[in-house]
């Protein structure tokens, strides 16, 4: 199968992979803050070497599209003159403000750094699959449990709770080590995942053989403590820093965005005093260091920019991958029907449905089940209830038929869910036979 075909293929600066609309490079972020100056050079370079389209990633790790062979060399060395800090190898994900949120019960910062260092020299870096990552959480409102990692870490007080492959709810747990094991504890752990070859995640090995392995290698290590739960991160919005600034937190509409946009928003971020920004998981910007006063206008110029910046907003309950013809294994314009689907009211209010829609069967804009899903196939739509892209529909239509069709799901969904059901758990009530012909048409009363 075609490297772009494949689902798992991890395209970094060196290696970028081949797209419908030219070369992807991935750049990931170390988590620190990059200044306005320098994002602003970001963006001219993704310019001048790509098509200007710029993507933030679920992860928050930055790509850059419709690069060539040669121009990624020159956006190679416009990276190397400009002070935007990147990390390679193994993605460490770190929470987004960390060592700036009042909150957080520890900076995980440093820690971060040490774990880069030493995954980075252990004989076994080269086994991992490309996409293993380890979720260093250190607590605070924007915490990662929603993002989905091979090794979770998860500050509370002087211990981290440990759990593997998932986000925080589907993650195995493993207990808890002290604070000053975290480094030894996640290179042990991602040792035994390269151990078992380089497609393998940590997910596969306790699915087949379950997590004793994973125990031996921190058993000297172990302290039995749960975690408590803790309410769902939100990062859109305005944030509080330890030094009485603020940080804004918006979102890329379906997570891409002009070059020429981002660039105007540095612009105005820097105009606002901020210190600079960071990538953030969910698609999402963070400006930092705003005065709180300042906040206001800079959250309104970046509505105009196109940015989301309110939580309720349609197009946070959609999820989208590139599509045609951005990606060559696409069957639809994914990026075209999403913003209709948001903008004509087949999403039903802030608690409507969540959807997906996937420009193929490999769902690489969300792997995990949803509610509805559309999912290209031979240039039309197929509609998944309560599934991922490679599922089977329970209808296929023309693109424009789409909205109508889910706006009609999502009103019957809207009209019969009780108090605190989810949108899955009332389509399941509906029943399969009901809702196909609410997609059809044949009836509009649930």
């Amino acid at each position: 199968m075609n490297a772009h075909l494949r689902r798992g293929v991890c395209p970094g600066l060196l290696q970028p992979m081949a797209t419908g609309d030219g070369l992807l490079a991935r750049i990931t972020p170390t988590g620190e803050t990059i200044s306005c100056d320098a994002f602003r050079a970001l963006c001219t370079a993704a310019r001048e070497c790509g098509n200007g389209v710029i993507e933030v990633t679920s992860r928050g790790s930055v790509q850059i599209r419709g690069l060539t062979e040669t121009s990624v060399e020159g956006l190679v060395s416009a990276l190397g003159r400009i002070e935007v800090p990147l990390c390679e190898g193994p993605a460490i994900l770190n929470n987004p403000l960390a060592g700036l949120d009042p909150d957080e019960v520890l900076d995980t910062s440093v820690t971060a750094a040490e774990l880069r260092r030493a995954i980075s020299a252990a004989p076994f870096s080269a086994e991992l699959a490309p996409k293993v990552s380890v979720a260093l959480d250190g607590g605070g409102a924007l915490h990662l449990d929603a993002v989905p990692a091979d090794v979770r870490l998860r500050a509370e007080a002087t211990y981290f709770h440990i759990a593997l492959g998932g986000d925080a709810d589907s993650a195995t747990p493993l207990g808890a080590i002290a604070a000053e094991h975290a480094v030894r504890a996640a290179t042990n752990l991602m040792r035994v995942i390269a151990a078992a070859g380089p497609a393998t995640r940590a997910r596969d090995i306790v699915a087949a053989d379950g997590a004793a392995a994973f125990r031996h290698a921190i058993a000297d290590m172990h302290i039995d403590r749960p975690p408590p739960r803790r309410p769902a991160a939100e990062p859109i919005g305005t944030h509080p820093l330890r030094d009485g600034s603020v940080a804004i937190g918006l979102r890329l509409a379906l997570g891409h965005a002009d070059s020429s946009a981002l660039r105007e928003l540095a612009e105005a971020a820097a105009v606002s005093g901020a210190v600079g920004l960071r990538p953030a998981p969910a698609h999402t910007l963070l400006l930092v260091g705003i005065d709180r006063h300042a906040a206001a206008r800079l959250s309104q110029i970046a509505r105009q920019l196109g940015f989301v910046i309110r939580a309720d907003d349609p197009r946070c309950r959609i999820f989208a991958c590139a599509g045609a013809p951005a990606c060559a294994a696409a069957e639809i314009p994914t990026r075209a029907l999403a913003p209709f689907l948001a903008s004509n009211g087949a999403i039903s209010g802030a608690d409507g449905p969540m959807v997906h829609v996937s420009g193929c069967a490999k769902g690489c804009a969300c792997p995990r089940s949803m509610p509805l899903t559309v999912v290209g196939t031979k240039g039309r739509c197929g509609i998944v209830v309560n599934g991922s892209a490679h599922e089977e529909p329970v209808a296929i239509l023309l693109p424009e038929a789409v909205p109508a069709a889910l706006a009609r799901v999502a009103g019957a969904v809207q009209r019969m869910r009780a108090t605190d059901e989810s949108a899955a758990e009332a389509l399941s009530r509906l029943g399969r036979a009901h809702i196909v012909r609410l997609i059809l048409g044949e009836t509009t009363d649930a």
